[in-house]
């Protein structure tokens, strides 16, 4: 039986950590890819309580108790919580850093029958919906200075909005009566580009999307701490988890405020949420 764990529980255990380093030992011959790495173990360590877990072989072993899936760079998502949220964990260089989602549109939710998850994700465990976290790190010069935690259902909006926009460049390609046009998992294909037919293009969406730090500015929030770190949440998700990690989290330096956000489908309409950060 695997333990449980969630967003507070891994606030609370960012809480007890005083060297915000990200370690930078791990494979990569990329500096970037290399501290976004360190930064997927870091938050991973967040939610299994192994931060303090030197080698990698530890940190495996506690990830087996706490996580049913654990991703690749391809597909998303990054892990799955047992019975609980997926996470995508983002590193960006500043505070005004678009985020890279490539050929992943933004999400509310993460769904089985998403077409770019792989098997193994649809079926680590019985699941059709689940909740997602945009876990968005800023680091320089390999210590961490910003850690927010965004609920995908306060960030971003339906999937019929992004499919939409997808289908009306695939019905302008489709259009093109020159181009033999064929459906892949990315966008498409068109072949037989040259006289011989032995040259293809690969149509392939780069999808992106503002930090949460620019689409959330209006609620003009302090960053008070270094690193800041912050969860964003609809209200009715807040009082979702225990009572228990609900009260540890007030009891150990952190304050949850009810705020208003906007719908990401309407902004005229407001949402009732929660922000939770270090007081």
């Amino acid at each position: 039986m695997r333990k449980q764990t969630n967003i507070l529980k891994a606030l609370a255990n960012l809480r007890k950590v005083d060297d915000f380093s990200l370690p930078a030992h791990y494979n990569s011959t990329n500096r970037m890819n290399s501290m976004g790495i360190a930064l997927e173990y870091f938050v991973k360590d967040a939610f299994c309580g192994s931060i303090g877990l030197k080698d990698v072989a530890s940190k495996d072993k506690a990830y087996s108790e706490y996580l049913s899936y654990i991703g690749n760079a391809n597909n998303p998502p990054d892990f799955m919580i047992e019975k609980g949220d997926a996470v995508e964990v983002k590193k960006i260089q500043s505070f005004n850093s678009g985020l890279a989602l490539n050929s992943s549109y933004p999400k509310n939710k993460l769904y089985a029958d998403n077409p770019l998850i792989t098997d193994a994700c649809r079926q680590c465990e019985e699941w059709s919906e689940r909740d997602i976290i945009y876990a968005v790190g800023v680091a320089k010069d390999k210590t961490l200075n910003l850690l927010w935690f965004v609920y995908g259902d306060c960030y971003a909006a339906d999937k019929k909005i992004y499919e939409a926009t997808r289908d009306k460049v695939l019905k302008g390609i489709q259009g093109i009566n020159s181009l033999e046009f064929s459906r892949t998992r990315e966008l498409g294909r068109v072949n037989r580009v040259d006289p011989l037919g032995i040259t293809y293009l690969r149509i392939r969406g780069m999808w992106g999307i503002e930090n949460p730090v620019k689409v959330f500015d209006y609620l003009k929030i302090e960053r008070k701490n270094s690193p800041s770190i912050l969860a964003i949440m609809r209200e009715e998700k807040f009082n979702s988890f225990p009572r228990a990690d609900r009260e540890f989290l007030a009891g150990n330096g952190f304050v949850a405020r009810a705020i208003k956000i906007k719908d990401p489908n309407n902004p005229a309409k407001l949402i009732s949420a929660k922000i939770i950060e270090l007081n």
